[in-house]
């Protein structure tokens, strides 16, 4: 099913956070007596991003709605919506999206909902807000997609899973759009490659089962329909976008559906920050816009587990120029790192219960 709102939509600002923490695969390859060379060169992995001590998916995702916000150019009041979209919400009851709507200024006349659908939940936010938009409810949606790492020590998530968030102003086309939102699709279906029941700390995966029918099914469907049913072939995109949860994936994704790494590259980010999960396609989405030119043409297509993926075609407005500059980059925030050893990402992410 292709979602096409009766208006017109766009993204008016895009603003991201990365931490400033990294540790390299093989640093976690050093602890575990693993072959660095597997992770670095077989999955692409060189290193990750941790959030610091003080640092959660609320504040990463405060970080990151303040660059949007600079970057549309807006007042916070005039947000009607707030929709954070994670797998590491700091509580298991209350509202990360109300903690951020309040950091911002939006409250209290605000929609706010948290979300979860593993690594789709921040795509899941910007449909929310999509609709809210499209429907004339609301002026301006908030769509946040933040995670820090989660990762049993030894597993081998922990090579991977990084954080980072991004944030997205949704609101109908006007000179001040940065991209228009052409249409999008998604694709659904109960396969279990990927879990965490209540109580447990890390989550568990299917191992090699999240390939084949979890990641590639998806990616490949929901991407195939919407280009489909809108007469797109892949050399009409400069720019295109797959979850990331390795280096691997995206670019095997990629030429199973046509395109060239050529046109992946530039949103390739998981290498040098890891998988952040909700922020990880929309964040190589914010890195493409941060470079994009006026006319350009991207498919974005995320993938969560349990599993579904949602792929968005979108096309680059005159204004992208002038915004590209008001707030941050990625690329800004990938190159302010420090690096740390593995007793301190034991240490930040509270590897080692106390009782």
């Amino acid at each position: 099913m292709i979602l096409k709102p009766k208006t017109d939509i766009a993204i008016h600002g895009w603003g991201v956070y990365i931490p400033r923490y990294r540790i390299s695969s093989r640093e976690i390859a050093r602890i575990w007596g693993q072959d660095p060379n597997r992770i670095e060169k077989g999955l692409m992995l060189k290193e990750k991003a941790i959030a610091g001590p003080d640092e959660d998916t609320a504040t990463l995702s405060v970080e990151a709605a303040l660059n949007a916000i600079k970057r549309a150019r807006i007042k916070p009041n005039e947000i009607g919506g707030v929709f954070v979209g994670s797998e590491s919400h700091p509580y298991y009851v209350k509202s990360t999206a109300s903690t951020v709507a309040e950091a911002i200024g939006a409250t209290p006349y605000v929609v706010a909902a948290s979300l979860e659908f593993a690594c789709k939940a921040g795509t899941d936010a910007m449909l929310f807000g999509m609709g809210l938009v499209g429907s004339g409810m609301i002026k301006y949606a908030l769509a946040i997609g933040a995670d820090i790492a989660q990762g049993a020590p030894g597993d081998a998530l922990e090579y991977s899973a990084g954080g980072g968030a991004v944030a997205y102003i949704i609101g109908e086309k006007n000179e001040n759009s940065a991209a228009i939102i052409e249409a999008a699709a998604s694709y659904v279906t109960d396969t279990p490659d990927f879990w965490r029941r209540p109580y447990e700390k890390y989550p568990k995966h299917g191992e090699a089962f999240t390939g084949e029918p979890a990641y590639f099914r998806h990616i490949i469907s929901a991407s195939k329909i919407l280009m489909d049913e809108l007469g797109y072939k892949p050399s009409d995109f400069k720019y295109a976008i797959f979850h990331q949860p390795n280096g691997k994936f995206p670019l095997r994704a990629a030429k199973a559906l046509g395109f060239s790494e050529e046109q992946v590259r530039p949103g390739l980010i998981t290498p040098v920050i890891g998988n952040t999960y909700a922020a990880s396609s929309i964040l190589g989405l914010a890195a493409v816009l941060d470079i994009a030119n006026p006319g350009e043409k991207i498919i974005i297509t995320s993938f969560g587990s349990g599993a579904g993926s949602d792929a968005f075609i979108i096309e680059v407005q005159d204004a992208i120029k002038e915004k590209q500059n008001l707030a941050p980059k990625v690329r800004d925030y990938i190159e302010r790192k420090i690096e740390i050893d593995y007793g301190l990402y034991v240490k930040f992410r509270e590897k080692i219960e106390i009782t």
